[in-house]
This record gives C-alpha cells, structure tokens and sequence, in this order.
C-alpha cells in the first residue's frame, strides 16, 4: 500500500501531461488547467487545516491578490486595452487620466512574477502572526479570516476607480509574447506550465510536513497546548506554514486567472473560500495526494453537473459532502489507501475483505 501511495502522484502526473492533451479538445483541456490551478491552492489548504489544524476560511484573499497582479500586468502591456494616454481603458470611465502609483511596478514582467506571490506570502504573514501572536485558535480564527476575507472583498468590489469594481480586470484579450491570451495555442502552454507547477507545490507542502518541522505542524494540530509545555512556541510554525499557504494561493490564483479569462471580487467571496474547504475535505485532509483528487473532481463533476442542470449543483455539492463526512470521514483518497475500496469490491465477492487485527494491550502481557 506504501508504494501505491507513492506512486499515485506520478501516475496522476504522467495523465495529465501525455494523456489529457491528446484525448481532450481545446475547452476541455483550458477546464482541466483551472482545475490544476485550483488543486494548488487545495493542497495550500491541507498544509494548513489538515496538518496544521487551522481552518481558514479566507484564502480566496491571497487567491486573489495573486489573480490581480497578473491582471494588471497584462492589461498594461496590451496596447489595445490601453485608451488615449496609454493606461487602460477602464481608468477613463472614472475620470482617471493618471496611472496609481501602485499600478507602475506591474509594467515589469520580473516584478509581476515576485509579487504574484510575495505580495499574497506576506498579505498572509501579517494577518497569520497578528491571529497567532494574540493565541488565536480554533473556531475564533475560522471566524476572523472569513471577516478578513469580507473586508478584502468589500474594498476591492468598492473600488471601481482603482480596479473597475465588480466588472474585474478581464485578460482573455490581452497580449502576451505578441498571441492573445485567450487564444487556444496559449491556453495550451498554460496548462502546460500549470502542470508542471503543481507536482512543484506538492513538493513544497511535503517539504513543510516531513521532518522535525512537519511533527510540530503535527504536534500543532494535535495539541498544542502540550507543544508548549515542551517548551516550542507554536506562533513562528503556525506563520510560516500560512505564509506559504498564502503564497501558493497567490500561485494558483495566477494562473486560474490567465486560463479563466477574468479576476474579479467574486474570487473573495465567502462561498468560494467555502468550496476550497470542501475539496480538501472530499479529497482527504492530511494526505496532500487527496486535496489534488478532491479539487479535480469536484470542479469536473461541478461542470457536468451545470451543463445538465444549472441550478442543481449546490444540491449536488451539499449531497456530496455530508456523503463523504459521514461515510468518508478521511476523504475518498484516506479510504482508498485504508482498505475502503478492497472492502467494497469483497461486498461484491471480488475480494478478500482488508484483515483487521486487534490492539494488543503491552501492560498486560507478562514480561520475563
């Protein structure tokens, strides 16, 4: 079961690399790209509720502020988005004849690159250290980051002069080494590089839960009142572990961006940050293979639904989850690897059924 699990990772890889591209067209291929791109901000996720024990339900922030960057270099190198004094179009609609200040650094493609998750890396380092520094935990930090999440969302949806408010910053027909960024031979290469960035993150989040730092993220989520005790601050893990959360969202959210067409407030929106949740809960929390499963699964699942019947789907999602938190409390991934699926096929007389044994009690076996 060991080497399935290892392997599992690779044979997903080898998929979507060789095997998507030849078998889907170009709309399903730009579908799976989003999907990767989301699966990067599931395993963010896990690295902070499944290992660390923190459910936070405002990462669509950091999503998003990744998403804005890269918007907002694209729409000031396009020249047809630019209007008569060379700053986007959508600034003459205000009354705006002059770039912000904060818009300038983005004419920079090295820059766009950094801050696409610095700027969300350290966005999150500072909310992460003022929640934990105060012993923030539990429930009351589930609360604050959706409040975070709320405050983040009113500003930019208020900010019609700065970054067009609800309408968003669109990118499908910007331009970028001289092809529009909607076009299919684009979409192509971003699925490409997205694929290629999301084992990448995987590696990441196993670097940050194995070893010694990876038992106190353990210790963390376990009991951290005993952490202390033992004389670890908590306070610096719980940080740096959201900081990279909050720089991988970044990431994701970056690249969800160029294949979607369009960043806008609604990626900070409650519900969304909510369904992010429900993927690494679908998935399996704690496995970081899980998350990558949940979030491809139930965003495709999400789409065949819609197509069918568009008003079904928060049915269907709701269906979804309370069936895998009742009966797959480890994600579909954690029942997998623990037996579910050899159980289920010897219901059918397929196969033997997982041997379970019994904990041996050590204080009561006699010692010579």
């Amino acid at each position: 079961m060991k080497i399935f699990q290892r392997l599992v990772p690779w044979i997903l890889l080898a998929i979507a690399l060789f095997i998507l591209p030849a078998a889907l067209d170009d709309f399903r291929l730009n579908l799976f790209g989003r999907y990767f791109s989301l699966a990067i901000t599931a395993l963010a996720i896990d690295l902070i509720w499944g290992y660390t024990g923190l459910l936070s339900l405002g990462q669509g922030i950091f999503f998003a502020l990744g998403g804005y960057a890269v918007a907002m270099y694209l729409m000031l190198n396009t020249k047809s988005l630019a209007g008569g004094n060379g700053i986007p179009k959508f600034f003459e609609n205000y009354g705006v004849d002059q770039l912000p200040f904060f818009w300038q650094p983005f004419w920079s493609p090295v820059f766009t690159l950094i801050a696409l998750w610095v700027i969300p890396a350290v966005v999150a380092g500072l909310v992460g250290w003022l929640i934990f520094r105060n012993r923030i935990k539990g429930v009351y930090f589930s609360i604050i980051t959706q409040a975070a999440l709320m405050v983040f969302f009113h500003f930019f949806n208020g900010q019609q002069k700065l970054f067009d408010g609800t309408n968003g910053l669109k990118t499908s027909t910007s331009e970028l080494f001289g092809q529009l960024v909607g076009s299919p031979d684009m979409q192509v290469w971003f699925y490409r590089l997205t694929v290629v960035l999301l084992p990448l993150a995987f590696l990441v989040c196993r670097y940050f839960t194995s070893g010694r730092f990876g038992d106190a993220l353990i210790a963390i989520r376990d009991d951290e009142s005993r952490l202390r005790f033992a004389g670890f601050n908590p306070v610096p893990f719980k940080t740096i572990v959201f900081l990279v959360a909050g720089a991988l969202c970044g990431i994701s959210g970056a690249l969800y961006t160029v294949q979607s067409g369009i960043v806008s407030p609604q990626y900070m929106s409650i519900s969304f940050s909510i369904e992010m949740v429900i993927w690494v809960a679908v998935g399996g929390r704690g496995t970081l293979v899980g998350p990558i499963i949940g979030a491809t699964l139930v965003n495709y699942l999400r789409s065949l639904v819609s197509e069918a019947l568009p008003e079904a789907w928060l049915f269907v999602q709701g269906a979804l989850f309370i069936f895998v938190v009742v009966l797959m409390p480890d994600g579909i991934y954690g029942w997998i690897t623990k037996g579910g699926f050899r159980t289920f096929l010897a219901a059918f007389g397929i196969a033997q059924k997982a041997k379970t044994y019994p904990q041996i009690d050590k204080e009561a076996v006699p010692v010579d």
